[in-house]
């Protein structure tokens, strides 16, 4: 009975015009992964300026004088502003490009994980690059999705690693 009704809605979707998900029942083989992983974005290089720090801080309403209030800063061991940890989490990094196309158009962020070295203070010149750390494929109970698992590495303009974070995409 529960496959019959699942039929039907699914029959109900496409009469009305909405698309079934289709997947096929594999896809990677073993050369795209070889191809793929240890692909890298173009980096991203952004000059923090104190303003976007303070804005960033009230905008995820965080009161902490170590990123929005100058004279209190200066009294700390940092000796002035620093941006918040998810600070970094704001910029718009491009996604590393495949050598191939995934047959899937739906995105889901799969989570982060972020390690911290350096603080992050105004006037740093930020590179990012984000590099393909691993390729998956899983069943799902859509079909078969992607799983993309990617490192960003975050480094000052003096070279000194700011942040890492490992983050996975889901394709499906």
């Amino acid at each position: 009975m529960t496959l019959f009704l699942g039929a039907c809605r699914l029959l109900a979707g496409i009469l009305a015009g909405r698309d079934a998900v289709t997947t096929p029942p594999s896809f990677l083989t073993a050369e795209m992964r070889e191809q793929a992983i240890g692909t890298e974005s173009e980096p991203l290089t952004v000059e923090v300026e104190k303003g976007a720090i303070i804005k960033f801080a009230q905008a995820i309403g965080d009161e902490n004088p170590l990123w929005n209030d100058q004279a209190a800063a200066r009294k700390t061991r940092y000796g002035g502003l620093i941006a918040p940890p998810t600070f970094l989490r704001s910029w718009r990094l491009e996604r590393t490009e495949l050598p191939f196309d995934l047959p899937f158009n739906r995105l889901l962020d799969g989570g982060s994980d972020w390690e911290y070295f350096q603080p992050v203070r105004p006037g740093d010149r930020i590179t990012a690059v984000s590099r393909l750390t691993d390729l998956q494929e899983r069943p799902g109970r859509m079909g078969m999705m992607i799983f993309m698992t990617s490192l960003i590495t975050y480094r000052n303009q003096f070279d000194e690693l700011v942040a890492t974070q490992t983050t996975t995409s889901i394709r499906y």
